[in-house]
């Protein structure tokens, strides 16, 4: 017999299966009353499933969209497919990188030992944007410790032979510019410091449980940038403006490095990034070849007038003495 918990799960699977089920119907293949499936049904209910009573001679009942993502139910074939699809999103360049470990994480641990060997035994590489390979597995093991705030010990080769492993709390994981980075506070040199995840070599066991700290300026992204412009945890460029950049954003996306992208339509979309002067962001915008339009501020416009007047004069020159 059957109990009340494996009941409800294998009617939730019928119903994932086809569109209505007459209610006859169900409480054969579940071998109950069909008082037992209303009540079952009601229990689905109060689990965040939106399940509708069907009109007809029979009566039955349909699984609909609901407002709220509910527990869902897969099998083999399914969880395998949704794993394998999680590891290729890692390499997408599309924006969901770290959002993909984390769910792939939490698919991993639930599985079946069974599945795990399958999903392992499936070898492929993910084709994205220009960037180092990572291992799935490299990914999942830095995403687990950072979740479960455990001690991650792993090998980081440099030009040395007998470089001990690097012992750290990891705090986040991280994409920028088609690389993935880990956050951490390394234990031996007693410092923040940021490791590349397609040179780590992760060693098991992980080591024993950590408090978490707070990274420098609250904001581990902004740590991570900071670092690549040279300026203190938190702070942004010196000359930071905002644009607006008539090409398509999927155009200039893979160019910004640390700027935030809004697509506006009509091949049109405002950029928000900075640099070190006003010429020289007003430069590296030129990089686009196309109308740029200057929101704010107004130092950027008197860039763009000075950059123009040395481009012709440099123009001029070389006129005037070409080779």
């Amino acid at each position: 017999m059957p109990t009340p918990t494996s009941r409800l799960l294998q009617l939730l699977s019928l119903l994932q299966t086809r569109r209505d089920w007459p209610g006859t119907v169900l409480a054969d293949r579940l071998d109950v009353s069909s008082r037992t499936v209303r009540r079952d049904v009601d229990r689905l209910r109060d689990l965040g499933y939106s399940i509708q009573a069907t009109m007809g001679p029979e009566g039955g009942y349909r699984l609909d969209a609901g407002s709220e993502l509910p527990p869902l139910l897969f099998d083999d074939d399914q969880v395998i497919a949704l794993a394998v699809a999680l590891r290729s999103a890692t390499a997408t360049g599309v924006g969901i990188e770290e959002a993909a470990v984390r769910a792939l994480t939490t698919v991993r641990q639930v599985m079946p030992s069974r599945l795990r060997h399958r999903l392992d035994a499936l070898e492929f590489t993910a084709v994205g944007p220009e960037s180092p390979h990572v291992a799935p597995d490299v990914l999942l093991a830095v995403s687990t410790a950072i979740r479960a705030d455990e001690v991650l010990r792993f090998d980081y080769p440099d030009s040395r032979d007998d470089v001990p492993p690097r012992r750290v709390e990891p705090h986040h994981l991280l994409t920028d510019r088609g690389r993935w980075y880990l956050v951490a506070w390394d234990l031996d040199r007693d410092d923040w410091r940021i490791f590349r995840a397609d040179r780590m070599i992760p060693r098991t066991p992980t080591g024993p449980r950590f408090r978490r700290r707070e990274v420098p300026g609250g904001n581990a992204a902004e740590y991570l940038s900071s670092r690549f412009t040279g300026a203190d945890p938190g702070d942004r460029w010196p000359c930071h403006a905002r644009v607006i950049v008539h090409r398509p954003a999927a155009e200039i996306l893979p160019y910004i490095g640390d700027g935030i992208v809004e697509d506006l339509g009509h091949n049109r979309c405002s950029l928000e990034t900075g640099s070190w002067s006003w010429v020289a962001l007003a430069a590296s915008l030129n990089r686009f070849d196309c109308a740029i339009e200057v929101v704010t501020p107004p130092l950027l416009i008197e860039a763009f007038a000075l950059l123009a007047t040395r481009n012709a004069a440099t123009a001029a020159g070389s006129s005037r003495h070409p080779h």
